[in-house]
């Protein structure tokens, strides 16, 4: 086999997150323009002492251009000398379980080929993210080191070597590099297994209870198949879209009650099933809703905290929780009644991996659907649905009786995310400077009912690594405990998202306030949100392109 070294040019594109880099199909199709991003990332996290020896797990959400890119990454990485690669069958990997087999076999870190919940197809999206040796994302430092590299890199080497069978599990080679095809839902199922009572669990669909799992024509359709279905003894046909497709069968795979609307309109109807849920293109997300009750997922995170002890690998409660800082803070209110910390972070997955290494915390989520625990270093949609349905089959109530019950102890968060997507980048610039300019005058000022307690561009000091994060959001609180965060989002693929979380808080004692609709028991927040951004004279938006 011959290695082979190939001139390129440098490339310098939109720089990697911890969520990688995502672009359009057609960009990444490009001669050598995956290929020169993986050779960053190689040489980025290239110790002195090379790759000898060493083991990498590779596959994806088996979106658009998934095989392609599997090829090229297999001979680039035996052209850089990896002892191993575990490639998941068919290159059919969800995110969470990368992230368990790079801690099951020590591996120095993995290829994670998806753009999460953006849409796949020829036209769609595609992207490619490195995982570190703790199984979670790498760190800004790697990814800064990854872009610096895009604008100078010259060449790359790859082996030219005859294409691996991802279908066939077992041992093939490229070169001297032992590629180990496996199934890659075998290992996770098994994990599942160690942190919930699968023997309850049965007994739970036994009894009667019925569900619908959607897996949106993604990834996590192997695995609920296997889990639910297979593990669990839950009927054929619980698990709806469970093929993953190059497309995701047109849908949009991302779990909420825009893109899930099916399932949520079957919720809705007096044909639910007990329990509904989703997750989405790469398996990390995940949604709830219950027969007639949609649960938000700040609100799921709050009710996971509060029933962890309803599975075995929680019995003996949380070490701590953990909350991106847009995220509600109903958990919040969970954390000081268990008499555990509650972490404020800026959202990335990262920043969670510190805290859940140096053992302060247990469980942790972001609003924007993901949650998980210690048991890897990314979000679990599955691991999500499966302590969901640990707290069903232990507290043997419908979804809406806990939730219920839920605020009657704590108090109820409502709480929406307006979205507006594909802003002219210039113009969502303007919009988060026109707002971060009034914080010194709107502090003290009252509309309405609502005083301005607080403004501020939220920063954060990372007591584990010692790092600090600046303008991870713009924040204005209010007495009442309410609040509107502003945030850009670097998800997309084009232009710039605004995402604005608005959040009232409603204590136990006013429980006239309950139950309302949320968009209207938001309302005065939301003109207020519009106001502050003047949102629609910068970018000419009058309404959001989604509300969640």
């Amino acid at each position: 086999m011959i290695i082979q070294t190939i001139d390129t040019t440098p490339f310098s594109g939109q720089k990697p997150g911890t969520s990688g880099l995502r672009k359009k199909v057609t960009e990444f199709a490009q001669p050598h323009y995956l290929a020169n991003f993986v050779a960053c990332i190689f040489a980025a996290v290239k110790p002195a002492e090379g790759f000898a020896g060493k083991t990498l797990v590779l596959g994806g959400d088996g979106r658009y251009f998934n095989p392609e890119a599997l090829q090229i990454i297999l001979k680039m990485a035996a052209a850089q000398g990896f002892a191993r690669v575990l490639l998941a069958q068919n290159g059919i990997l969800s995110t969470p379980a990368a992230s368990h087999l790079i801690r099951l076999n020590q591996a120095f870190g993995g290829l994670v080929l998806s753009a999460s919940h953006n849409e796949g197809g020829p036209n769609g999206d595609f992207g490619i993210k490195f995982n570190c040796a703790n199984g979670g994302p790498a760190p800004e430092k790697i990814t800064d080191a990854i872009y610096a590299l895009t604008t100078s890199i010259t060449s790359y080497q790859i082996m030219d070597a005859p294409d691996v069978d991802p279908s066939q599990l077992g041992r093939q080679f490229v070169g001297e590099m032992v590629v180990e095809v496996i199934d890659s839902v075998v290992d996770y199922v098994a994990l599942m297994e160690q942190l919930f009572d699968f023997e309850a669990l049965r007994g739970l669909f036994a009894s009667g209870f019925t569900m619908k799992f959607d897996a949106m024509s993604a990834v996590t359709g192997p695995y609920a198949h296997a889990i639910f279905e297979n593990a669990l003894g839950a009927p054929l046909g619980t698990v709806l879209n469970g093929k993953p497709l190059p497309d995701f069968g047109g849908h949009h795979p991302d779990p909420n009650i825009v893109h899930a609307k099916a399932l949520y309109d079957l919720m809705m109807s007096e044909h639910a099933p007990d329990f509904g849920a989703a997750s989405d293109g790469d398996g990390d997300r995940n949604l709830i809703i219950g027969k007639g009750m949609f649960v938000a997922p700040s609100d799921s995170l709050a009710l996971l905290a509060a029933n962890a002890t309803c599975a075995p690998a929680y019995a003996k409660g949380l070490a701590g929780v953990a909350r991106s800082m847009p995220t509600s803070m109903a958990v919040d209110r969970v954390a000081e009644k268990l008499g555990v910390p509650c972490f404020e972070t800026p959202t990335g997955w990262k920043f969670f991996g510190n805290l859940l290494d140096a053992g302060q915390i247990t469980f942790c989520g972001e609003e924007s659907a993901g949650a998980s625990s210690d048991h890897i270093r990314e979000k679990d949609g599955l691991w999500a649905v499966l302590l969901w349905l640990s707290i069903l089959a232990v507290r043997r109530q419908s979804v809406r009786d806990i939730v219920l019950a839920h605020w009657a102890i704590y108090g109820q968060n409502y709480y929406t995310r307006h979205d507006y997507e594909a802003v002219d980048t210039q113009a969502a610039n303007q919009v988060m400077q026109h707002i971060e300019s009034q914080f010194s005058a709107l502090v003290g000022q009252q509309f309405g009912s609502l005083t301005v307690s607080a403004a501020d561009n939220f920063s954060y000091h990372d007591s584990i690594d010692g790092s600090v994060s600046h303008n991870q959001g713009l924040r204005i609180a209010f007495e009442c405990g309410s609040r509107i965060v502003y945030r850009l989002s670097g998800t997309g693929t084009s232009g710039a998202t605004i995402r604005i979380y608005i959040e009232r808080f409603e204590s136990t004692q006013n429980q006239a306030r309950h139950n309302l609709e949320t968009q209207a028991a938001l309302a005065d927040l939301i003109a207020l949100a519009r106001q502050f951004s003047n949102i629609q004279a910068l970018t000419g938006r009058a309404e959001p392109s989604a509300i969640t």
